[in-house]
Protein backbone atom coordinates (compact mmCIF):
# COMPACT_ATOMS: atom_id res chain seq x y z
CA UNK A 1 0.00 0.00 0.00
CA UNK A 2 1.29 3.42 -0.94
CA UNK A 3 0.81 6.33 1.44
CA UNK A 4 1.81 9.95 1.12
CA UNK A 5 3.40 11.89 3.99
CA UNK A 6 3.51 15.69 3.77
CA UNK A 7 5.94 17.93 5.66
CA UNK A 8 6.48 21.67 5.74
CA UNK A 9 9.83 22.82 4.34
CA UNK A 10 11.64 26.10 5.02
CA UNK A 11 14.11 26.88 2.20
CA UNK A 12 16.38 29.91 2.47
CA UNK A 13 16.60 32.67 -0.14
CA UNK A 14 19.07 30.88 -2.44
CA UNK A 15 17.11 27.64 -2.22
CA UNK A 16 13.86 29.45 -3.05
CA UNK A 17 15.51 30.85 -6.18
CA UNK A 18 16.75 27.39 -7.15
CA UNK A 19 13.28 25.90 -6.62
CA UNK A 20 11.69 28.69 -8.65
CA UNK A 21 14.10 27.90 -11.48
CA UNK A 22 13.27 24.20 -11.22
CA UNK A 23 9.53 24.95 -11.32
CA UNK A 24 10.04 27.10 -14.41
CA UNK A 25 12.18 24.56 -16.25
CA UNK A 26 9.73 21.74 -15.59
CA UNK A 27 6.91 23.97 -16.83
CA UNK A 28 8.82 24.86 -20.02
CA UNK A 29 9.55 21.20 -20.81
CA UNK A 30 5.87 20.33 -20.27
CA UNK A 31 4.70 23.15 -22.55
CA UNK A 32 7.28 22.45 -25.28
CA UNK A 33 6.43 18.74 -25.41
CA UNK A 34 2.71 19.45 -25.33
CA UNK A 35 3.08 21.97 -28.16
CA UNK A 36 4.91 19.41 -30.32
CA UNK A 37 2.20 16.83 -29.82
CA UNK A 38 -0.58 19.32 -30.52
CA UNK A 39 1.12 20.44 -33.74
CA UNK A 40 1.62 16.84 -34.85
CA UNK A 41 -2.03 16.07 -34.18
CA UNK A 42 -3.20 19.17 -36.08
CA UNK A 43 -1.00 18.26 -39.04
CA UNK A 44 -2.23 14.66 -39.11
CA UNK A 45 1.12 13.20 -38.14
CA UNK A 46 1.51 10.22 -35.75
CA UNK A 47 1.66 10.64 -31.99
CA UNK A 48 5.13 11.88 -30.99
CA UNK A 49 6.88 9.33 -28.80
CA UNK A 50 8.41 10.23 -25.45
CA UNK A 51 11.91 9.18 -26.54
CA UNK A 52 11.81 11.65 -29.43
CA UNK A 53 10.55 14.46 -27.17
CA UNK A 54 13.23 13.71 -24.59
CA UNK A 55 15.93 13.94 -27.26
CA UNK A 56 14.62 17.14 -28.83
CA UNK A 57 13.23 19.11 -25.88
CA UNK A 58 15.66 18.09 -23.13
CA UNK A 59 18.96 16.70 -24.42
CA UNK A 60 19.38 18.85 -27.53
CA UNK A 61 17.60 21.88 -26.08
CA UNK A 62 20.31 22.25 -23.42
CA UNK A 63 22.85 22.99 -26.15
CA UNK A 64 20.80 25.77 -27.73
CA UNK A 65 21.09 29.42 -26.78
CA UNK A 66 17.41 29.94 -25.94
CA UNK A 67 17.16 26.83 -23.70
CA UNK A 68 20.70 26.63 -22.27
CA UNK A 69 19.40 27.34 -18.75
CA UNK A 70 17.73 23.90 -18.69
CA UNK A 71 21.15 22.51 -17.72
CA UNK A 72 21.05 24.48 -14.45
CA UNK A 73 18.47 22.15 -12.89
CA UNK A 74 18.49 18.42 -12.27
CA UNK A 75 17.78 16.27 -15.32
CA UNK A 76 15.43 14.16 -13.18
CA UNK A 77 13.09 17.15 -12.85
CA UNK A 78 12.89 17.55 -16.64
CA UNK A 79 12.41 13.86 -17.33
CA UNK A 80 9.71 13.63 -14.68
CA UNK A 81 7.83 16.53 -16.29
CA UNK A 82 7.74 14.53 -19.53
CA UNK A 83 6.54 11.42 -17.66
CA UNK A 84 3.76 13.46 -16.07
CA UNK A 85 2.70 14.62 -19.52
CA UNK A 86 2.58 10.99 -20.68
CA UNK A 87 0.42 10.15 -17.68
CA UNK A 88 -1.92 13.03 -18.47
CA UNK A 89 -2.34 11.80 -22.05
CA UNK A 90 -2.93 8.23 -20.88
CA UNK A 91 -5.63 9.38 -18.46
CA UNK A 92 -7.28 11.35 -21.26
CA UNK A 93 -7.19 8.44 -23.71
CA UNK A 94 -8.47 5.97 -21.10
CA UNK A 95 -11.29 8.36 -20.21
CA UNK A 96 -12.32 8.77 -23.86
CA UNK A 97 -12.25 5.02 -24.57
CA UNK A 98 -14.06 4.11 -21.34
CA UNK A 99 -11.17 2.32 -19.62
CA UNK A 100 -11.07 4.96 -16.91
CA UNK A 101 -14.07 5.12 -14.59
CA UNK A 102 -15.49 8.25 -13.04
CA UNK A 103 -15.43 11.84 -14.21
CA UNK A 104 -14.32 12.55 -17.75
CA UNK A 105 -10.76 13.84 -18.05
CA UNK A 106 -9.88 16.48 -20.62
CA UNK A 107 -6.68 16.68 -22.68
CA UNK A 108 -3.56 18.21 -21.10
CA UNK A 109 -3.33 22.00 -21.07
CA UNK A 110 -0.44 24.44 -21.01
CA UNK A 111 0.95 25.49 -17.65
CA UNK A 112 1.46 29.08 -16.59
CA UNK A 113 3.96 30.67 -14.24
CA UNK A 114 0.98 32.46 -12.67
CA UNK A 115 -0.59 29.20 -11.50
CA UNK A 116 -1.24 29.21 -7.77
CA UNK A 117 0.45 25.84 -7.34
CA UNK A 118 3.95 25.01 -8.62
CA UNK A 119 5.54 21.59 -8.15
CA UNK A 120 8.31 19.26 -9.26
CA UNK A 121 8.61 15.52 -8.80
CA UNK A 122 11.82 13.62 -8.06
CA UNK A 123 12.83 9.99 -7.75
CA UNK A 124 15.45 8.54 -5.42
CA UNK A 125 18.28 9.57 -7.77
CA UNK A 126 17.68 13.26 -7.09
CA UNK A 127 17.01 13.43 -3.32
CA UNK A 128 18.16 11.81 -0.09
CA UNK A 129 17.45 12.01 3.64
CA UNK A 130 20.39 13.18 5.75
CA UNK A 131 21.39 12.42 9.33
CA UNK A 132 20.99 16.08 10.32
CA UNK A 133 17.23 15.82 9.60
CA UNK A 134 17.48 17.72 6.33
CA UNK A 135 16.49 16.61 2.84
CA UNK A 136 19.02 17.02 0.07
CA UNK A 137 17.52 17.91 -3.32
CA UNK A 138 19.80 17.86 -6.35
CA UNK A 139 20.97 21.36 -7.41
CA UNK A 140 18.86 22.93 -4.65
CA UNK A 141 20.66 21.99 -1.45
CA UNK A 142 19.79 20.76 2.02
CA UNK A 143 16.21 21.77 2.85
CA UNK A 144 15.19 22.35 6.43
CA UNK A 145 12.08 20.28 7.21
CA UNK A 146 9.69 20.23 10.14
CA UNK A 147 9.25 16.52 10.83
CA UNK A 148 5.82 16.13 12.41
CA UNK A 149 6.28 12.34 12.45
CA UNK A 150 8.92 9.85 11.29
CA UNK A 151 8.63 8.12 7.95
CA UNK A 152 7.69 4.42 8.35
CA UNK A 153 10.01 3.35 5.50
CA UNK A 154 12.36 4.70 2.89
CA UNK A 155 10.46 6.93 0.42
CA UNK A 156 10.29 6.03 -3.25
CA UNK A 157 9.57 9.52 -4.63
CA UNK A 158 9.38 13.14 -3.55
CA UNK A 159 7.18 16.02 -4.68
CA UNK A 160 8.23 19.58 -3.82
CA UNK A 161 5.25 21.94 -3.88
CA UNK A 162 4.79 25.67 -3.48
CA UNK A 163 1.22 26.71 -2.73
CA UNK A 164 -0.62 29.97 -3.42
CA UNK A 165 0.51 31.68 -0.21
CA UNK A 166 4.22 30.88 -0.65
CA UNK A 167 4.49 27.83 1.60
CA UNK A 168 6.72 24.91 0.60
CA UNK A 169 5.85 21.27 1.24
CA UNK A 170 7.70 18.00 0.75
CA UNK A 171 5.48 15.04 -0.06
CA UNK A 172 7.02 11.56 0.25
CA UNK A 173 5.49 8.38 -1.20
CA UNK A 174 6.13 5.40 1.07
CA UNK A 175 5.30 1.71 0.55
CA UNK A 176 3.86 0.29 3.79
CA UNK A 177 1.80 -2.65 4.93
CA UNK A 178 -1.79 -2.17 6.19
CA UNK A 179 -2.14 -1.63 9.93
CA UNK A 180 -5.00 -4.04 10.70
CA UNK A 181 -7.01 -3.05 13.77
CA UNK A 182 -8.78 -5.56 16.06
CA UNK A 183 -12.10 -6.73 14.71
CA UNK A 184 -15.27 -5.10 16.07
CA UNK A 185 -18.95 -5.98 15.88
CA UNK A 186 -20.25 -2.47 15.27
CA UNK A 187 -21.25 -1.15 11.86
CA UNK A 188 -22.35 2.32 10.90
CA UNK A 189 -24.28 4.03 8.14
CA UNK A 190 -23.58 7.73 7.58
CA UNK A 191 -25.95 10.37 6.22
CA UNK A 192 -24.13 13.55 5.23
CA UNK A 193 -25.92 16.87 5.41
CA UNK A 194 -25.66 20.60 6.02
CA UNK A 195 -27.64 21.20 9.23
CA UNK A 196 -25.53 18.44 10.78
CA UNK A 197 -22.35 17.42 8.98
CA UNK A 198 -23.02 13.70 9.53
CA UNK A 199 -25.63 11.61 11.32
CA UNK A 200 -24.68 8.02 12.17
CA UNK A 201 -27.09 5.12 12.21
CA UNK A 202 -26.81 4.87 16.01
CA UNK A 203 -28.18 8.42 16.35
CA UNK A 204 -24.85 10.22 16.86
CA UNK A 205 -24.78 13.66 15.28
CA UNK A 206 -21.54 15.32 14.16
CA UNK A 207 -22.11 19.05 13.90
CA UNK A 208 -20.44 20.98 11.09
CA UNK A 209 -17.79 23.54 12.17
CA UNK A 210 -18.47 25.63 9.01
CA UNK A 211 -14.93 26.96 8.80
CA UNK A 212 -15.55 29.12 5.73
CA UNK A 213 -18.64 30.75 7.20
CA UNK A 214 -16.75 31.60 10.38
CA UNK A 215 -13.89 33.17 8.42
CA UNK A 216 -16.15 34.95 5.93
CA UNK A 217 -16.10 38.31 7.69
CA UNK A 218 -12.32 38.53 7.63
CA UNK A 219 -12.17 37.22 4.07
CA UNK A 220 -14.56 39.94 2.88
CA UNK A 221 -12.40 42.61 4.46
CA UNK A 222 -9.23 41.21 2.88
CA UNK A 223 -10.94 40.92 -0.50
CA UNK A 224 -12.03 44.57 -0.33
CA UNK A 225 -8.48 45.63 0.44
CA UNK A 226 -7.21 43.56 -2.48
CA UNK A 227 -9.72 45.06 -4.92
CA UNK A 228 -8.56 48.59 -4.06
CA UNK A 229 -4.92 47.94 -4.92
CA UNK A 230 -3.49 48.91 -8.30
CA UNK A 231 -2.97 45.96 -10.61
CA UNK A 232 0.70 45.03 -10.93
CA UNK A 233 1.76 46.91 -7.80
CA UNK A 234 3.68 45.43 -4.89
CA UNK A 235 0.88 46.33 -2.51
CA UNK A 236 -1.52 44.25 -4.56
CA UNK A 237 0.87 41.30 -4.39
CA UNK A 238 1.03 41.65 -0.60
CA UNK A 239 -2.76 41.85 -0.36
CA UNK A 240 -3.12 38.77 -2.55
CA UNK A 241 -0.82 36.83 -0.21
CA UNK A 242 -2.98 37.82 2.77
CA UNK A 243 -6.12 36.53 1.05
CA UNK A 244 -4.38 33.30 0.04
CA UNK A 245 -3.12 32.72 3.57
CA UNK A 246 -6.59 33.15 5.01
CA UNK A 247 -8.04 30.67 2.51
CA UNK A 248 -5.19 28.24 3.28
CA UNK A 249 -5.91 28.57 6.99
CA UNK A 250 -9.56 27.67 6.40
CA UNK A 251 -8.61 24.68 4.24
CA UNK A 252 -6.05 23.45 6.79
CA UNK A 253 -8.57 23.61 9.62
CA UNK A 254 -11.18 21.78 7.58
CA UNK A 255 -8.71 19.08 6.54
CA UNK A 256 -7.50 18.57 10.11
CA UNK A 257 -11.08 18.24 11.34
CA UNK A 258 -11.91 15.77 8.55
CA UNK A 259 -8.93 13.62 9.50
CA UNK A 260 -9.89 13.48 13.17
CA UNK A 261 -13.56 12.71 12.50
CA UNK A 262 -12.85 10.06 9.84
CA UNK A 263 -10.21 8.34 11.96
CA UNK A 264 -12.57 8.12 14.92
CA UNK A 265 -15.37 6.65 12.79
CA UNK A 266 -13.07 4.06 11.20
CA UNK A 267 -11.56 3.01 14.53
CA UNK A 268 -14.97 2.57 16.20
CA UNK A 269 -16.70 0.59 13.42
CA UNK A 270 -15.87 -2.58 11.55
CA UNK A 271 -17.90 -1.51 8.52
CA UNK A 272 -18.76 1.99 7.32
CA UNK A 273 -21.34 2.79 4.65
CA UNK A 274 -21.96 6.22 3.15
CA UNK A 275 -24.18 7.61 0.42
CA UNK A 276 -22.55 8.57 -2.87
CA UNK A 277 -23.61 12.20 -3.18
CA UNK A 278 -23.60 14.24 -6.41
CA UNK A 279 -21.45 17.06 -5.03
CA UNK A 280 -20.81 18.64 -8.42
CA UNK A 281 -24.56 18.89 -9.02
CA UNK A 282 -25.24 20.36 -5.60
CA UNK A 283 -22.42 22.84 -6.25
CA UNK A 284 -24.55 24.46 -8.94
CA UNK A 285 -27.44 25.24 -6.60
CA UNK A 286 -28.03 28.04 -4.10
CA UNK A 287 -26.44 25.80 -1.45
CA UNK A 288 -23.08 25.73 -3.28
CA UNK A 289 -21.08 27.64 -0.68
CA UNK A 290 -22.34 25.50 2.19
CA UNK A 291 -21.79 22.29 0.21
CA UNK A 292 -18.17 23.09 -0.58
CA UNK A 293 -17.60 24.38 2.94
CA UNK A 294 -18.63 20.97 4.27
CA UNK A 295 -16.10 19.14 2.06
CA UNK A 296 -18.02 15.89 1.69
CA UNK A 297 -15.85 14.50 -1.12
CA UNK A 298 -12.61 14.89 0.84
CA UNK A 299 -14.21 13.34 3.92
CA UNK A 300 -15.53 10.31 2.02
CA UNK A 301 -12.12 9.88 0.37
CA UNK A 302 -10.48 9.80 3.80
CA UNK A 303 -12.96 7.18 5.00
CA UNK A 304 -12.23 5.04 1.96
CA UNK A 305 -8.44 4.96 2.18
CA UNK A 306 -8.40 4.68 5.98
CA UNK A 307 -10.74 1.69 5.77
CA UNK A 308 -8.24 0.00 3.45
CA UNK A 309 -5.36 1.01 5.73
CA UNK A 310 -6.92 -0.33 8.94
CA UNK A 311 -8.64 -3.41 7.51
CA UNK A 312 -12.21 -2.11 7.69
CA UNK A 313 -15.09 -2.57 5.26
CA UNK A 314 -16.21 0.46 3.29
CA UNK A 315 -18.98 0.77 0.72
CA UNK A 316 -20.82 3.55 -1.10
CA UNK A 317 -24.57 3.41 -1.51
CA UNK A 318 -25.80 4.60 -4.89
CA UNK A 319 -27.10 8.16 -5.07
CA UNK A 320 -30.38 6.90 -6.56
CA UNK A 321 -31.19 4.96 -3.38
CA UNK A 322 -34.20 6.70 -1.68
CA UNK A 323 -32.75 6.82 1.82
CA UNK A 324 -35.03 9.69 2.92
CA UNK A 325 -38.21 8.18 1.49
CA UNK A 326 -38.17 4.70 3.04
CA UNK A 327 -39.25 3.90 6.59
CA UNK A 328 -36.36 2.15 8.35
CA UNK A 329 -38.83 0.31 10.63
CA UNK A 330 -41.28 -1.27 8.17
CA UNK A 331 -39.73 -0.53 4.77
CA UNK A 332 -42.66 1.47 3.40
CA UNK A 333 -41.67 4.01 0.75
CA UNK A 334 -43.52 7.18 1.70
CA UNK A 335 -42.49 9.38 -1.24
CA UNK A 336 -40.17 12.39 -1.55
CA UNK A 337 -40.19 15.16 1.03
CA UNK A 338 -38.99 18.78 0.85
CA UNK A 339 -35.85 19.75 2.74
CA UNK A 340 -37.69 21.73 5.41
CA UNK A 341 -39.39 18.50 6.62
CA UNK A 342 -37.01 17.26 9.33
CA UNK A 343 -39.43 14.84 11.01
CA UNK A 344 -42.18 12.71 9.52
CA UNK A 345 -44.54 9.93 10.56
CA UNK A 346 -44.67 6.67 8.60
CA UNK A 347 -48.08 6.03 7.09
CA UNK A 348 -47.69 2.28 7.49
CA UNK A 349 -46.42 1.65 11.03
CA UNK A 350 -46.87 5.11 12.56
CA UNK A 351 -43.21 5.47 13.58
CA UNK A 352 -42.02 9.05 14.00
CA UNK A 353 -38.69 9.44 12.21
CA UNK A 354 -35.95 12.03 12.36
CA UNK A 355 -35.15 12.56 8.68
CA UNK A 356 -31.35 12.26 8.95
CA UNK A 357 -31.34 9.39 11.45
CA UNK A 358 -33.80 7.42 9.34
CA UNK A 359 -31.66 8.00 6.24
CA UNK A 360 -28.53 6.83 8.06
CA UNK A 361 -30.28 3.60 9.13
CA UNK A 362 -31.40 2.98 5.56
CA UNK A 363 -27.86 3.57 4.31
CA UNK A 364 -26.67 0.98 6.85
CA UNK A 365 -29.21 -1.61 5.67
CA UNK A 366 -28.44 -0.99 2.00
CA UNK A 367 -24.68 -1.15 2.68
CA UNK A 368 -25.08 -4.51 4.38
CA UNK A 369 -27.03 -5.75 1.38
CA UNK A 370 -24.29 -4.58 -0.98
CA UNK A 371 -21.63 -6.36 1.08
CA UNK A 372 -23.70 -9.53 1.28
CA UNK A 373 -24.07 -9.49 -2.49
CA UNK A 374 -20.27 -9.56 -2.79
CA UNK A 375 -19.87 -6.19 -4.51
CA UNK A 376 -17.37 -4.91 -1.93
CA UNK A 377 -14.06 -6.35 -0.76
CA UNK A 378 -14.33 -7.25 2.92
CA UNK A 379 -11.81 -8.50 5.50
CA UNK A 380 -11.81 -12.21 6.20
CA UNK A 381 -12.05 -13.83 9.63
CA UNK A 382 -8.35 -13.23 10.30
CA UNK A 383 -8.75 -9.51 9.71
CA UNK A 384 -6.78 -9.35 6.47
CA UNK A 385 -8.30 -8.18 3.23
CA UNK A 386 -9.34 -10.90 0.83
CA UNK A 387 -8.07 -8.71 -2.03
CA UNK A 388 -5.97 -5.78 -1.01
CA UNK A 389 -7.65 -2.56 -2.01
CA UNK A 390 -5.56 -0.22 -4.12
CA UNK A 391 -4.92 3.11 -2.42
CA UNK A 392 -3.14 5.57 -4.72
CA UNK A 393 -0.63 7.94 -3.19
CA UNK A 394 -0.80 10.74 -5.73
CA UNK A 395 -2.69 13.71 -4.32
CA UNK A 396 -3.09 15.68 -7.54
CA UNK A 397 -3.20 13.52 -10.63
CA UNK A 398 -1.51 14.63 -13.81
CA UNK A 399 -4.09 15.73 -16.33
CA UNK A 400 -6.68 18.39 -16.97
CA UNK A 401 -10.34 18.50 -16.02
CA UNK A 402 -13.00 19.04 -18.61
CA UNK A 403 -13.99 22.67 -19.23
CA UNK A 404 -16.15 24.06 -16.47
CA UNK A 405 -15.17 21.40 -13.94
CA UNK A 406 -12.72 21.66 -11.10
CA UNK A 407 -9.96 19.17 -10.42
CA UNK A 408 -10.64 16.46 -7.90
CA UNK A 409 -8.35 16.33 -4.91
CA UNK A 410 -7.12 12.85 -4.21
CA UNK A 411 -5.83 11.44 -1.02
CA UNK A 412 -4.18 14.01 1.27
CA UNK A 413 -1.25 13.12 3.48
CA UNK A 414 -1.79 11.28 6.70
Amino acid sequence: MQLRYNYRAYPDASQRRALAQAFGCARVVWNDCLRDRKKAHAAGRPYVKSAELSRLRITQAKHTEERAWLADVSAVVLQQALRDLDTAYKNFFDSVTGKRQGRRVGPPRYKSKKDTRQSIRLNTNAFSLKDDFTVYVAKVGHLKVRWSRPLPAAPSSLTVTKDSCGRYFLSFVVDTEPDILPRLETESGIDLGLSAFAVLSDGTKIHSPRFLRRAEKKLKRLQRELSRKVRGSKNRAKARIKVARQHARVADRRRDWHHKASTQIIRENQAVFVEDLAVSGLGRTRLAKSVYDAGWSAFVGMLEYKAALYGRTFAKVGRAFPSSQVCSACGLRDGPKPLHVREWTCGGCGTVHDRDHNAARNVLFEGRRIVAAGWVETPNACGASVRRAHVPARRVEAGSPRKGQTTQAGIPGL
